[in-house]
């Protein structure tokens, strides 16, 4: 129990949080997530703290608007209890990625009215063990809920492929059986400003440079749930609300495709460009694409969809922000200023991106489009 604060919903049954201002500590809150839910919650009247490592990852209008920045190494259990205090009616953690990292949480979690972690969907396995970053993608046969099996708790290097998930699920399981009243969300592909990695990118960059042509292998038809940050922050709230031990789903309420998002961001923009949809078998012909990828690839392309069912938050009184059209705005908005030298300009992916730079080989569609040119004349 959170040390001289009521719990938020017997304060609101008062008139008040007694007499004062309900306190929200987001852990690693600089990111996409954590600015989401800082703005959200300011907006209703909290006093928020978000900890990280780097004063300069502190938006300007979050300040503005009462937030404080605290500076703490989320590894290090001194400066965060330094920075958490006494408790908190709140407490976000945007970075756990381990049971270590969740049991130097847990004793900050025992001090606060509601805790909410933040987990993915990557930990969900389907009925061959195959997870969102298997080298065969998943294929779960519908919305994927909540009591889906997932991977078997890990302890290894969580950066790694299969060590993320697994981590994961281990960090659940030591909040979620510690008997704290732990919200575990789990969202998909999330956006938002102050992404880390900002998949809308692909096409945002595309219309910066003016590029007349996209290419999107399958058609484009590929759907990877997306998530929007400012939905995780409605579910933040609900969690802070009514505190309990749960998992939950987090993701828009809609999921569109690949070229669904393409068309929402290029027509968000006001660009324009010849779609070219690729197919399995279309292929450049010629030597130019031996031993080389097709072009077309995109952080959505999935062979089965993976979509996420939303009815549980739904029964608890989850309301979406928006749906991908209207949150995603705000995300492209970001990456056009950032780029342009604005605020979070360091953010924005450079040319050597070691995620982007194959999504982004404008040199290798213009082979393709010279290749298939010639063989048609």
């Amino acid at each position: 129990m959170v040390r001289g604060r009521p719990r938020r919903g017997e304060a609101r049954a008062a008139g008040g949080y007694g007499g004062g201002v309900a306190r929200a500590v987001i852990v690693g809150g600089t990111g996409a997530i954590g600015r989401a839910a800082a703005r959200r919650l300011l907006a209703a009247g909290w006093s928020v703290e978000l900890t990280g490592r780097d004063p300069a990852r502190m938006p300007r209008d979050i300040t503005a608007a009462g937030g404080r920045f605290v500076a703490a190494d989320t590894r290090d259990a001194g400066q965060l209890r330094a920075a958490f205090g006494d408790g908190a009616e709140l407490l976000v953690d945007c970075v756990c990625f381990t049971a270590e990292d969740a049991a130097g949480l847990l004793p900050l979690a025992r001090d606060a009215a509601s805790t909410v972690l933040i987990s993915s969907k990557a930990v969900y396995v389907d009925r061959a063990g195959r997870h969102s970053n298997s080298p065969v993608d998943p294929d779960f046969g519908g919305p994927v809920r909540e009591d889906q099996p997932t991977v078997a708790p890990g302890y290894g290097d969580y950066r790694s492929a299969e060590g993320y998930p697994a981590g994961k699920v281990a960090a659940e399981q030591v909040l979620l059986d510690s008997g704290v009243p732990v919200t575990v969300l789990r969202p998909s592909k999330i956006h938002g400003p102050g992404s880390r990695q900002p998949r809308e990118w692909v096409f945002v960059k595309r219309v910066l440079d003016r590029r007349p042509v996209l290419f999107l292998a399958h058609r484009g038809a590929g759907v990877d749930h997306p998530t929007a940050a400012a939905n995780i922050a409605a579910l933040i709230e609900l969690a802070a609300a009514r505190p309990g031990p749960r998992v939950l789903n987090a993701a828009d309420p809609d999921a569109p495709s690949a070229l669904e998002i393409s068309r929402v961001v290029a027509r968000h923009l006001g660009h324009t460009w010849d779609e070219v949809l690729l197919d399995d078998q279309h292929a450049a012909p010629g030597q130019l694409t031996r031993g080389q990828p097709a072009p077309g690839r995109h952080p959505w392309d999935r062979r089965h969809p993976f979509v996420l069912d939303m009815t549980a938050a739904a029964r608890l009184g989850y309301t979406p922000a928006g749906d991908y059209a209207a949150t995603v705005t705000a995300a492209v908005d970001w990456l056009v200023a950032a780029a342009q030298g604005g605020e979070d300009a360091g953010l924005v992916p450079g040319p050597a991106d070691e995620y982007f730079a194959p999504l982004l080989d404008y040199r290798g569609e213009d082979n393709w489009l010279a290749a298939h040119r010639a063989s048609a004349g």
